[in-house]
């Protein structure tokens, strides 16, 4: 059994500094898109990935002003390095990449089930939208084959992603569930997901995801990530490496637009999308089955600080 007395206390003083970091660099990157049209700004494309970045931007600055996690053991805190068990990494990693277009595809066809969203096999709507950016006068590709390399090229598209979501994923996972995981795994994994959906605020707030511009949408964001936090963060607590999680978050916004190509109007996504309501019972049931199966009970040591190995505390 662990012994919590050798289980050293959540650092609150750095995790507000990072929570506080995160939040105002995301609004100082966000603020063109404030002072121009909002997400139709051109310069949103350049914006956009510049804010995935400042976790871990907030991540190095509080490790190296702050000392948290102490000198010496910050690779294996942050889960860059070692990459140990090698095979149960990379299993994970595999497991990442290919299972959230999996649970978006289940989360569409639960939404169908609701009646949140209307599916259009035909994927006439779809073909609408793709005309209206086309060059007048273009030919129109068949819709199949366009429908076809969309999908096809989701794992490819993953990895693409995955590069960018590094920068959210070693501030959330890498840095900020660690620093938070002597509370107890399940504190932790929520406490995380929901500053990871606050974080959003500046872009939600402008109709990103949702398309709402009030704190609904906030809100929404917090559940989704509270949701898909769950996820990632037993990839990492799992793996006890950061890559799996990356490439998990990688995966998942390689796929979030396949209810685009595949619903017959533009659908709520507050309700139909992956970050929404059936997104949040398609992981509900994905979480049970994983605490069913005892996969959050084991999960490895933690470093703290320099030859200082601790066991997380049992949640």
């Amino acid at each position: 059994m662990t012994d919590r007395a050798a289980v050293p206390g959540v650092r609150w003083g750095a995790v507000v500094a990072f929570t506080l970091l995160c939040c105002a660099l995301a609004w100082v990157v966000s603020l063109p898109l404030w002072f121009g049209d909002g997400l139709a700004e051109p310069i949103s494309a350049l914006l956009l990935p510049m804010m995935m970045a400042t976790p871990a931007v907030a991540a190095i600055i509080v490790t190296f002003a702050m000392r948290v996690p102490g000198r010496g053991e910050r690779l294996r805190f942050l889960g860059l390095w070692p990459l140990r068990p090698a095979k149960r990494v990379v299993w994970l990693i595999v497991l990442g990449w290919l299972a959230p277009p999996v649970l978006v595809m289940a989360s569409i066809a639960l939404a169908a089930a609701c009646g949140f969203v209307q599916l259009d096999l035909t994927f006439s709507a779809f073909a609408a939208e793709i005309e209206k950016v086309l060059p007048a006068g273009s030919p129109t590709p068949p819709i199949g084959v366009v429908v076809a390399a969309q999908v096809a090229g989701i794992p490819l598209a993953a990895l693409v992603n995955a590069f960018f979501a590094f920068g959210e994923e070693l501030g959330w996972r890498g840095w900020l569930l660690p620093a938070l995981r002597p509370l107890g795994t399940w504190p932790a994994l929520l406490l995380s997901g929901a500053i990871w959906g606050f974080w959003h605020s500046p872009i939600i707030l402008l109709g990103y995801n949702f398309g709402r511009t009030d704190v609904t949408g906030v809100l929404f964001m917090i559940g989704g990530c509270v949701a898909w936090g769950i996820l990632l963060g037993w990839l990492r607590l799992r793996s006890a490496s950061v890559w799996p999680a990356v490439i998990a978050h990688g995966s998942l916004n390689a796929a979030g637009g396949l209810i685009v190509i595949v619903a017959a109007a533009q659908p709520d996504l507050a309700l139909a999308g992956p970050l929404g309501v059936s997104g949040w019972i398609v992981i509900a049931v994905v979480t049970v089955v994983l605490i069913a199966i005892g996969q959050f009970r084991h999960q490895p040591e933690l470093a703290d600080a320099p030859g200082r190995l601790i066991s997380a505390p049992r949640s």
